[in-house]
């Protein structure tokens, strides 16, 4: 059968091989899968435990439905193993290069990795000409097709893996020193485990695998040869790999993650056969955050708040969560929070979601508060790379029309090996460019933090803790040209979660939880932008696990520094001296020379229970603020600070951070 197919751009002409199996003229042995139907996804039946592993996973995940009929209407080839190293050098010579990156893939047949999904449509281009047949990657339908094989079940052999199947089983923090000290000895040989019914090796572990389609929820119905949605952020990888979990091994498990990364847990195989002219589906819906947003700020809003008259408004939870969530969002573990006033006046918070902070399942979620409403919006999806640990976030607004939004994106589990995204938008956070790598390598020093800003001499400063673990920690990156490039100037500050800011005179100086010295807070200073740090002890306490100051400057000029303290003296408008505890805000008038003021964050009401990290109960009254949290800040147009812990919304401006509290008397 004579063909002529348009593959990505590339007009192959040629013969489609007949028979059962095909062999090219580089070696690549090809299987013929026939014609038929079958039912995508999973219908969440109870997952055996010692599959699942977690009590969340036992229905599968929600992006495995609805199951949905399936027909491939027409034959085609699939290669029987995934490409080799010696197979795609005959394309790429350079790749040898990376050969034993990290100590993977060492071998010529062992399956080719750190190769991007760009770099694995050019290798089918390339073997197009070749072999003047139409190669290219499979659809995510057609590898399901591949992998079930006629089966039902988990996997294609049943509803267990063979313990030969995997390979370093678990959550993986390679490459951190600390986590994971021992380099990995995988080996990545294809064909060295029994092939499914159809022919077809290692289609459960070795490598994850690219396929054609952008990742997208499935539709509803039946459907014949589906190609996914129009668009996106991010490529399916199908099949899971080694270093990770039996659950992402499963037939119907789906990955993803962005197109030009490229890892040691993803390769890929071909096929041969004519594309499918199927229209793809329309990209999702709009979230709620995304929903009927104002374009321009309003009048009222432009005007500046009394800078002598005191304002607070909170505690206000902004993690609104329907209680029995179970996916993609949960209602588990919310935390780690961003925030930014957008130019048309709203708040957008952004956050992870997850049920452990290490799992593959954690996400990105949104709120928006909309200018001159009371309540911020129910939470909903902002961004998730499917089945890679999203550790962290941060936003940024440049003052005059673009919001960044930085997001670490993982090899896996973890945040061990992380790179760093960043997206932008110019129409208040409603839409944003694609997610682009700008450092995409996977290791340490990339998770970013909050107190992005820029620098004296036009910089994006852009923190990222050092570390995995509490001690260890902040780099920071800077880009000169708004986020095109960037670079590390190379130094460390004192511990991890540090505020940055720059002094009058151009120093930078940091403040970070760990790290301590003589029992203080340490507090960094770099002269030169970040290449060097000078520690000494600062004036605070140090903090410890579930709480992460911010440091900004304010407007007005003074640095304002918001943290957590067992006691924090002051004096109340009585005169009366008190001490309280928890979270509070300081101000400083002299570089963080001195502290002069410094004001629990509360209301000064009556002693009452409010929510904080995770939803757990805490007394708040005019002596106690949350104890916990991780906070995010931002300074609105108007002068008003906007502080979030990892739960509540507090508003207040200077005059109110200045004025002496109320007298307390206690129930």
């Amino acid at each position: 059968m004579i063909t002529y197919v348009c593959l990505l751009g590339l007009a192959v002409a040629g013969q489609i091989p007949e028979g059962n199996s095909h062999m090219n003229s580089i070696g690549m042995e090809f299987v013929r899968i026939q014609a038929g139907s079958f039912s995508m996804g999973y219908d969440g039946t109870p997952i055996p435990e010692a599959v699942a592993e977690k009590p969340w996973r036992i229905s599968g995940d929600t992006d495995e439905r609805p199951v949905h009929e399936v027909t491939i209407s027409k034959p085609f080839f699939m290669g029987a193993t995934e490409v080799t190293n010696a197979q795609f050098e005959a394309y790429s010579p350079e790749h040898k290069a990376l050969r034993g990156k990290l100590c993977f893939s060492k071998e010529d047949d062992e399956a080719v990795a750190f190769v991007s999904w760009h770099e694995a449509v050019a290798f089918c281009e390339w073997l197009s000409k070749k072999e003047g047949l139409p190669c290219r990657l499979p659809t995510e339908a057609e590898w399901e097709y591949a992998c079930r094989a006629g089966s039902t079940t988990l996997f294609s052999m049943g509803d267990a893996l063979p313990p030969e199947y995997l390979q370093n089983p678990g959550q993986s923090w390679y490459p951190d020193p600390v986590r994971a000290a021992d380099s990995p000895e995988i080996a990545l040989h294809v064909g060295k485990t029994a092939p499914n019914a159809w022919g077809l090796y290692d289609m459960h572990g070795n490598l994850e695998e690219w396929c054609l389609d952008w990742y997208g929820p499935y539709a509803e119905g039946a459907q014949t040869d589906p190609v996914g949605p129009a668009g996106g952020d991010f490529r399916v990888a199908r099949g899971g790999s080694h270093s990770t979990e039996p659950y992402f091994l499963r037939t119907a498990n789906r990955a993803a993650t962005l197109p030009e990364d490229r890892t040691w847990v993803i390769g890929f195989r071909v096929v041969i056969g004519d594309m499918p002219k199927t229209a793809p589906l329309p990209v999702g819906s709009l979230k709620r955050w995304q929903e009927n947003v104002r374009a321009e700020r309003p009048e009222e809003a432009k005007q500046k708040r009394d800078p002598n008259t005191p304002y607070f408004n909170g505690p206000q939870e902004y993690v609104e969560i329907p209680a029995d969530a179970s996916g993609p969002i949960f209602a588990k573990h919310n935390h780690c929070p961003a925030l930014v006033e957008c130019p048309n006046g709203d708040l957008l918070a952004i956050w992870y979601s997850c049920v452990e902070e290490r799992g593959r399942e954690l996400c990105i979620v949104a709120s928006r508060l909309r200018y001159g409403q009371a309540e911020w919006d129910e939470a909903s999806m902002f961004w998730d790379a499917p089945d890679r640990n999203d550790h962290a976030s941060a936003l940024w607004f440049d003052g005059e029309k673009t919001l960044y939004h930085f997001n670490g994106i993982g090899v896996a589990a973890t945040w061990g090996n992380l790179a760093t995204i960043m997206r932008t938008s110019t129409d208040n956070g409603v839409t944003w460019s694609k997610a682009k790598l700008i450092v995409p390598e996977h290791g340490l020093r990339h998770m970013p933090i909050e107190s992005v800003f820029r620098t004296q001499d036009g910089a994006i400063l852009l923190p990222c803790d050092a570390v995995t673990g509490g001690n260890g920690g902040t780099a920071i990156h800077l880009s000169y040209d708004n986020g095109a490039t960037w670079i590390e100037p190379g130094g460390t500050i004192a511990g991890i979660h540090a505020g940055v800011t720059q002094l009058t005179d151009g120093r930078l100086m940091a403040l970070g939880r760990g790290d301590t010295i003589q029992e203080r807070m340490p507090r960094s200073i770099s002269s030169d932008l970040g290449k060097t740090w000078t520690v000494t002890p600062s004036v605070f306490d140090p903090i410890g696990g579930g709480q992460r100051l911010v440091l900004t400057r304010l407007q007005e000029g003074p640095l304002f520094l918001a943290c957590f303290a067992a006691q924090v003296p002051f004096t109340d408008a009585s005169g009366a001296a008190r001490v309280g505890t928890g979270l509070f805000g300081a101000l400083s008038f002299d570089d963080g020379e001195t502290w002069p003021i410094r004001r629990l964050i509360t209301d000064d009401g009556a002693t009452r229970q409010i929510g904080t990290l995770d939803g757990e109960p805490i007394p708040m009254d005019g002596d106690h603020a949350e104890l916990r949290g991780y906070l995010s800040v931002c300074q609105g147009a108007d002068g008003t600070i906007h502080l979030i812990s990892s739960r509540q919304h507090y508003a207040f401006n200077v005059a109110w951070l200045q004025a002496p509290p109320p007298p307390f008397k206690k129930d």
